[in-house]
């Protein structure tokens, strides 16, 4: 009878043993952007310049700014480029991006959409503005419809208002060409 009774305290120790919960609280694997941050800035605001001169104004829903105010990491930009006197020169839109203030440097990430004045429309996932030069460029893939023609390919450079377009590598596309019709 001893010996029943040790036997079921013994398994009654083990197994109340086996309900504690011994697991640790999650723990987060990066840190977050907030938490590392030198500053935040909502619905943010900045102008490309190029010699001084305003070339554009980007903006961006959310800005992380980092390395006493060099490094910015930005969400959902737009931006207009202008030209030297102040003429609209297109515009630009992606999900997020940096911008490196030393080299004055843009890089867009993510559904990147350039549009000119004429209404032609650039896509790629990564379109990279430098001001000093005022081009836009990327070693990406890439889609610009002008007036119904289509061309692709991978890698380009240009200026703002795609008027300037160069195809680097993979160049094709598909264009509308008009067929004469000639009157009996």
């Amino acid at each position: 009878m001893k010996a029943v009774f040790f036997v079921i305290v013994a398994a009654a120790v083990v197994a109340a043993s086996g309900c504690r919960d011994i697991s640790k609280p999650p723990v987060a694997e990066e840190v977050a952007l907030s938490d590392s941050a030198d500053q935040i800035i909502f619905d943010g605001r900045f102008f490309a310049t190029k010699s001084g001169v305003r070339t554009g104004l980007m903006r961006a829903d959310t800005m992380f700014i980092f390395n006493d105010n060099s490094k910015f990491l930005l969400r959902r930009i737009t931006g207009e480029f202008s030209t030297e006197t102040g003429a609209p020169n297109g515009t630009i839109r992606a999900d997020h991006g940096t911008y490196d203030r030393r080299t004055r440097i843009l890089d867009g990430y993510g559904n990147v959409v350039v549009t000119s004045t004429a209404g032609d429309r650039l896509s790629s996932n990564h379109l990279r503005y430098t001001e000093a030069a005022d081009e836009i460029s990327s070693d990406s893939a890439y889609t610009i419809v002008r007036k119904g023609d289509t061309s692709r390919g991978v890698g380009f450079r240009s200026d703002p208002n795609l008027r300037d377009f160069r195809c680097l590598a993979s160049c094709r596309g598909a264009a509308n060409v008009p067929v004469n019709t000639v009157n009996p």
